[in-house]
C-alpha cells in the first residue's frame, strides 16, 4: 500500500511538472532577457514555482482520494431518500457552504472598497446554493441543459444591459473565480453520486454542474450591483516587498504560510465537518473507507495551502509587472502573442483543470480522451487571454466581446452532441481558477496601468475571458466528433450491404435426398 501511494505521488508530481514548467519556462525567458528584475524578485518566483508543482501534487492526490469520494457519497444518499426537499435542502447548504470557502472569491472581493466583501462573498454564495439545486433537480427530471444555459444567459444580458458599467466586468469574473480549486472536485462528484441512482444510464447528465453554478454568481453579483449602484475597484498591492537577501526572500514565504493555513482551514473545515455529519445520519457511520478520506483531506489542506503560498507570494508581483513593462514599451502589441503564449500554457496549470480532465476521460470510458480535452482548453485559454490583451489596449468595452461570444457558444448547443456542451460549459468555469486570479489579473491589471486605461472596466474582464472561449473551442471538438461518428457510421453501412449469393448456372440445388449419412 505504501508502495502504491509512493507511486500515485510521483505521478502526481509528473503531471505537476509537465503542467508548471512551461509557463515557467517562458517567465523566466522573459525575465533574464528583455524584461530583467532584481536578483531578490527573481529567486522569489523559482521558489514560488517550486511551490506550486509540490502543492498541485499533493492537492489532486487528495481530490482523487478525499473530495471526489465524499462528493459522491452526499449525492448519491441525498438522492436515494427520493425525497425533493432532501434533495433541495442539501444541495442548498453545500452550494452556499463550498463557495464560502473558495479562495479565489476571497481574491476578487479584496479588489472591491465600496462594498463589504462580506455582502459580495455572500451573494456569490447564495447564487451557487440555487443553481446547484436547480443542476441536481436538473439531472433527476432530465432537463435538458441547453435550454437552462440559454434562459439563464438570456436574463444576464438582459440585467447587463441596467448595471452599472463600472460593475460589470466584476461580475462577469466572479462566475469565474466561484468554480475553483475546492468547488469543482466536490460538486462535480456531486453529479455523479446523483446521476448514479437513475434508471437509465445518467452519467451524461452528471456533467453541467460546473456550468450552472457558474452562472448563479454573475446574476447574484448584477443583483447585488443594481441595488448598491456598483462599487469602485482598486487594485490589490501586486509589487513585492523590498528584500535584502535570500534568507528575507524565504522568511517572505514563511511568514504568508498562517494566513493561508487559516484560509484552506476555513475553506476545508466546513465541509469536512458537514461530510462527517451527514454520513453520521445517513447511516454510513459503520461503513468504511473513512479513513482513507481523511488521509485525502490531508494531502488536500496540505496541498491548498502550498500551492496558494507559492502562486501568491512568488507569481502576482511578476504577473503584475510583467503586463505594466510590457506595455510600457514602444511595442506594447507584443503583449498579445505573448499574452496568448502564458495563456496556453497556464490553464494547464489550474488544479481543477486535473480534476476535469480524469472525470470526463473516467466517466465517457476513454471516448473524450484528457489530452484532447486539455488541447482544446488551452487553444480557447490561448486565444481568450489574447482577446484579454487587446481589450485592454483599444478599451474596448467587455460587452462587445462577451455578447457575441456567448451567442456562439449558445447556438452551438443545437449542434453537438449534449455531453460536449455540459463538458464545455464546465471547462469555462474550471480554467478560471487561482492561477488566472493570480497572475493573469494582476497582468491584465499591470498592462491597463502602463496604458491608462480603466482598470476595473478594462483589466477586470480577463477571468471572464478565460471563461467564455473554452465554452466554443471544446463544442467546436464535439463538432468534429459528431461529423466523424456520422461518417464512419456511413462507411459502416456501405460494408454491411448483403450482395446476393451467384450460382452457377450447371448447378442443381441440393435437396434433403441428397445428404449421405455415414
Amino acid at each position: 500500500m505504501k508502495l502504491f501511494k509512493q507511486t500515485i505521488l510521483r505521478e502526481k508530481i509528473s503531471e505537476a511538472l509537465s503542467s508548471v514548467l512551461p509557463v515557467s519556462a517562458i517567465v523566466l525567458l522573459l525575465l533574464v532577457t528583455f524584461f530583467p528584475v532584481t536578483a531578490e524578485m527573481l529567486l522569489s518566483f523559482v521558489i514560488g514555482a517550486v511551490l506550486l508543482i509540490l502543492g498541485m501534487s499533493l492537492f489532486t492526490l487528495g481530490a482523487e482520494t478525499a473530495m471526489t469520494p465524499m462528493g459522491e457519497y452526499v449525492g448519491a444518499k441525498m438522492t436515494s431518500t427520493r425525497k425533493v426537499w432532501v434533495i433541495v435542502l442539501v444541495s442548498f447548504i453545500v452550494g452556499v457552504m463550498i463557495t464560502i470557502s473558495e479562495p479565489d472569491l476571497t481574491v476578487l472581493a479584496n479588489q472591491l472598497t465600496s462594498i463589504d466583501n462580506y455582502a459580495l462573498i455572500l451573494s456569490v454564495a447564495l447564487g451557487v446554493g440555487i443553481m446547484l439545486v436547480i443542476a441536481l433537480l436538473r439531472i433527476l427530471f432530465r432537463v435538458r441543459l441547453k435550454y437552462l444555459l440559454i434562459g439563464f444567459y438570456l436574463v444576464v444580458f438582459i440585467l447587463a444591459v441596467f448595471i452599472p458599467r463600472n460593475f460589470l466586468a466584476v461580475s462577469f469574473d466572479s462566475g469565474g473565480v466561484t468554480t475553483g480549486p475546492m468547488t469543482v472536485p466536490f460538486i462535480m462528484a456531486l453529479g455523479v453520486g446523483v446521476a448514479s441512482i437513475r434508471s437509465d444510464d445518467g452519467s451524461n447528465d452528471s456533467f453541467g454542474l460546473v456550468a450552472l453554478c457558474s452562472v448563479g454568481p454573475i446574476l447574484a453579483v448584477m443583483i447585488l450591483g443594481l441595488i448598491t449602484g456598483g462599487g469602485e475597484a482598486e487594485p490589490s498591492v501586486y509589487d513585492a516587498p523590498a528584500l535584502q537577501n535570500s534568507r528575507e526572500i524565504v522568511f517572505t514565504f514563511v511568514e504568508a504560510l498562517p494566513h493561508y493555513m487559516k484560509e484552506v482551514a476555513i475553506a476545508v473545515g466546513p465541509i469536512v465537518i458537514f461530510f462527517l455529519i451527514f454520513r453520521a445520519l445517513s447511516g454510513g457511520a459503520k461503513s468504511g473507507g473513512l479513513g482513507k478520506i481523511l488521509v485525502g483531506v490531508v494531502y488536500t489542506y496540505i496541498g491548498l495551502v502550498i500551492f496558494l503560498t507559492g502562486v501568491n507570494v512568488g507569481f502576482m508581483p511578476i504577473g503584475n509587472y510583467l503586463g505594466e513593462a510590457i506595455a510600457d514599451t514602444d511595442l506594447k502589441w507584443i503583449i498579445i502573442p505573448l499574452g496568448m503564449l502564458i495563456g496556453y500554457f497556464i490553464v494547464a496549470a489550474e488544479p481543477a483543470v486535473h480534476v476535469l480532465t480524469k472525470q470526463v476521460e473516467s466517466e465517457t470510458e476513454g471516448a473524450i480522451p484528457g489530452k484532447m480535452l486539455s488541447l482544446a482548453l488551452s487553444l480557447g485559454v490561448a486565444v481568450s487571454v489574447g482577446i484579454a490583451m487587446l481589450r485592454v489596449l483599444l478599451q474596448i468595452p467587455i460587452l462587445y466581446i462577451l455578447v457575441p461570444g456567448y451567442a456562439i457558444a449558445l447556438i452551438l448547443t443545437f449542434f453537438v452532441p449534449d455531453i460536449f456542451t455540459s463538458i464545455a460549459f464546465d471547462s469555462g468555469g474550471v480554467a478560471s481558477g487561482p492561477m488566472t486570479a493570480t497572475f493573469l489579473l494582476p497582468f491584465a491589471v499591470g498592462a491597463c496601468t502602463a496604458v491608462g486605461g480603466n482598470i476595473v472596466e478594462d483589466a477586470f474582464g480577463v477571468v471572464a475571458m478565460v471563461a467564455m472561449t473554452p465554452l466554443i473551442a471544446i463544442q467546436i471538438l464535439g463538432l468534429v466528433f459528431r461529423i466523424k461518428q456520422s461518417r464512419a457510421k456511413i462507411a459502416l453501412t456501405e460494408e454491411d450491404v448483403i450482395e446476393e449469393p451467384i450460382v452457377a448456372e450447371n448447378t442443381t440445388p441440393v435437396t434433403d435426398d441428397d445428404i449421405i449419412e455415414f
